[in-house]
């Protein structure tokens, strides 16, 4: 067990959240904002998802990520920007066309999914590492298009986070990395709690962190109501923890947060109330074998 803990926020996500949830940032500018609050209070890495400044329809526009990098590196803030590559792979089925996409999918190739990896190089960025039901749909990640977003992040230097949703996804990534797709010294980021993904339980986590490569670095996440209790359960198993209202929208049962900084405080305090502390950007950096930054050695 790391004596730091890099805790991640995931501070607005890629789901329609924000017609029922006010707290979830969708404008460049407050994302930008959670993003560095989150640090504030604890966080070392913002994971990062942009939207439509108008609608707040999730979006994969370019200027919006650039908009969303440029602010959080002309603050000065420390935070490690990680950028997602998870949309483009949403498909819902016609019901009634064969081979048809309905109402809801946003397909794209790889290269639009990693192209703003590639234009801004952030320091990190998730790579999702197979398919999942997902809602209506399903998350379509095959093992070609898994490769050729692999290829861009490696060309960009950034360091893949592997988002693990069920156990065929870790035997994938590591079969990715012994042929040398993937970067040996990748994050592997274990998704619990999503219907119908590896539910979030100790004896789930404690599997999936089983088929890891022997001293890999790993963090776990708790969808919903799961979040502070696998927060919990992935510290006390020796990985790093997220939160985030990518992740979930309440403080506790019945209250929802008012921000992205606070899900950090509470998950700040349930790792330090179990004898941890968290890393700051810094020691986030040193662990995960990152350089700091040019904006930041200036």
């Amino acid at each position: 067990m790391s004596s730091k803990v890099i805790l991640t926020c995931a501070v607005t996500g890629g789901d329609d959240t924000v017609p029922r949830f006010s707290a979830v940032p969708f404008k460049p500018v407050d994302i930008a904002e959670a993003a560095i609050a989150a640090c504030e209070a604890g966080a070392a890495v913002a994971h990062i998802h942009v939207r439509d400044p108008r609608s707040g329809k999730p979006s994969m526009e370019l200027d919006f990520y650039r908009e969303v990098v440029d602010r959080i590196r002309e603050s000065g803030s420390p935070v490690i920007i990680n950028l997602t590559t998870g949309p483009g792979a949403r498909f819902v089925p016609s019901a009634t066309e064969a081979n048809t996409a309905a109402a809801g999918s946003n397909l794209r190739t790889p290269a639009e999914r990693v192209r703003h990896v590639l234009a801004l190089r952030p320091e990190i960025c998730s790579l999702d590492m197979g398919s999942v039901n997902f809602g209506k749909g399903a998350l379509i990640n095959v093992p070609e298009h898994i490769e050729a977003i692999a290829a861009v992040i490696h060309e960009a230097g950034v360091l893949p986070e592997l988002e693990i949703f069920d156990t065929g996804h870790a035997a994938l990534a590591v079969d990715m990395i012994k042929r040398g797709v993937i970067d040996a010294n990748a994050l592997f980021q274990i998704v619990l709690g999503v219907p119908w993904g590896a539910p979030a339980t100790t004896e789930t986590v404690a599997a999936m962190k089983s088929l890891l490569p022997q001293g890999a670095l790993w963090a776990a996440f708790g969808i919903g109501r799961w979040e502070f209790p696998m927060v919990a359960q992935a510290f006390l198993l020796g990985g790093h923890v997220r939160v985030g209202l990518e992740d979930n929208v309440y403080l506790e049962k019945g209250v929802l947060a008012p921000d992205n900084a606070s899900l950090v405080t509470k998950a700040r305090g349930i790792v330090e109330s179990l004898g941890g502390s968290l890393a700051t950007p810094d020691e986030a950096r040193s662990l995960l074998g990152l350089t700091t930054p040019k904006h930041l050695a200036a």
